[in-house]
């Protein structure tokens, strides 16, 4: 298979309120609006009649698709540990995880207090904040002239 068989394109989120939700991700964590789309017809796994709205968010090289069905509504509930089977979490490189948590909060995020890695673990610092349908997004800041390594 060639290297360019397959390019990214995004990632589904259904949320239970989008304009919460675009506070979050926008405001917060400073994602870009895209495209909108407004769907009424029927679609794959979903049960009719379908009323939702498509909303996709970018930063970078990240394109999200929030999904706010109206119709039949949302149900389940998202993650809450990691082990957990299926997509766990969002991460982002931060300066600040402490700042950048506070600020996720004022615009509706939930620090997790019991995610922050040890206090004594000089590699990263690290602590997940939930967003308001509580999916959850990792915050990581590296020592100054560290980074990932992946």
């Amino acid at each position: 298979m060639s290297e360019a068989a397959y390019a990214p394109s995004h990632m589904g989120l259904c949320v239970t309120d989008l304009q919460r939700s675009l506070r979050f991700y926008c405001e917060g964590l400073g994602f870009e609006l895209g495209g909108r789309f407004h769907i009424t017809r029927q679609i794959a796994e979903v049960d009719a009649p379908v009323d939702v709205i498509s909303q996709f968010i970018r930063l970078e090289g990240l394109r999200i698709e929030l999904l706010d069905y109206t119709s039949p509504g949302t149900f389940g509930t998202p993650h809450t540990r990691r082990n957990h089977l299926g997509l766990t979490h969002l991460s982002f490189v931060v300066d600040d995880v402490e700042a950048r948590a506070r600020e996720l909060e004022a615009v509706g995020g939930i620090i997790l207090q019991d995610t922050r890695n040890p206090p004594d673990d000089e590699t990263l610092r690290i602590l997940f904040v939930a967003d308001p349908d509580g999916n959850r997004v990792e915050l990581m800041a590296f020592p100054e002239g560290g980074g990932p390594s992946y």
